[in-house]
């Protein structure tokens, strides 16, 4: 294993039961993302793109196999340890955004500090400093629901980055957006890669997505069928 890997798995099983049928979503997927890729998983629906997010993220456990997240094995982790992993190691951008309609665009940018236990005052600061990197910062005391999908979800990508996990995990951040609007939003994901050394993967069969990452994985019925760098 590189000593530079941010997460890698071994035999990657997942299997979901329906009574006493078993539908297999992942078939024994080997991987290696090291610090600062910009990685992209493609395939079909049905593919195990979203699978293979969720579990590494921890939303999911894997019937099989193992996930090291900086080289510790998450199987041996409880819920609670899980929840700590998630909120201190690891980002989520996903295709529905996920924002609190409750709360305003700096107040979900700092939430994720604020259940790291991050001063008020510290906290406002980045969060307002990462919302000015991705253009937002006037929307900073809007509720979500005035933006338009693509304000949405550049605010989603500055909550999974403000507190500067060790890789974000991006499940079709694109899927919903035009087409400038799509590739704006890509060329701020690369620009956070670049800038702060944050490793990114993506689920995606959107071609925009796949022309700019510098590796693609290609999933077809759970099983890895390509792994190959492209920039």
């Amino acid at each position: 294993m590189s000593t530079s890997a941010v997460i890698r798995t071994e035999g990657l099983w997942k299997v979901y039961r329906t009574g006493v049928t078993e539908t297999p979503a992942l078939r024994g997927v080997d991987l290696e993302l090291e610090e600062r890729e910009f990685t992209a998983t493609a395939g079909p629906s049905g593919s195990g793109k979203s699978t293979l997010l969720h579990l590494l993220g921890g939303l999911d456990r894997p019937t099989g196999g193992e996930i090291y997240l900086a080289g510790q094995p998450m199987s041996g982790l409880s819920k609670d340890e899980l929840a700590r992993l998630r909120l201190t190691r690891i980002g989520f951008v996903f295709q529905a955004y996920n924002l609190i309609p409750v709360l305003t665009v700096l107040e979900n940018t700092a939430f994720v500090l604020e259940l790291q236990g991050v001063r008020w005052r510290e906290r406002l600061r980045r969060a307002r400093a990462i919302l000015a990197e991705l253009g937002v910062e006037k929307y900073a005391h809007q509720f979500p629901n005035r933006l338009s999908g693509g304000e949405q979800q550049r605010v989603a990508v500055a909550r999974a980055v403000v507190s500067e996990p060790a890789i974000v995990l991006a499940d079709e951040p694109t899927a919903n957006l035009d087409t400038k609007t799509g590739l704006d939003l890509i060329d701020l994901m690369r620009r956070m890669n670049e800038e702060h050394a944050t490793t990114f993967l993506f689920a995606t069969h959107d071609t925009r997505l796949l022309d700019r990452v510098d590796r693609v994985i290609g999933l077809e019925d759970g099983r890895v069928v390509r792994d190959e760098r492209v920039r």
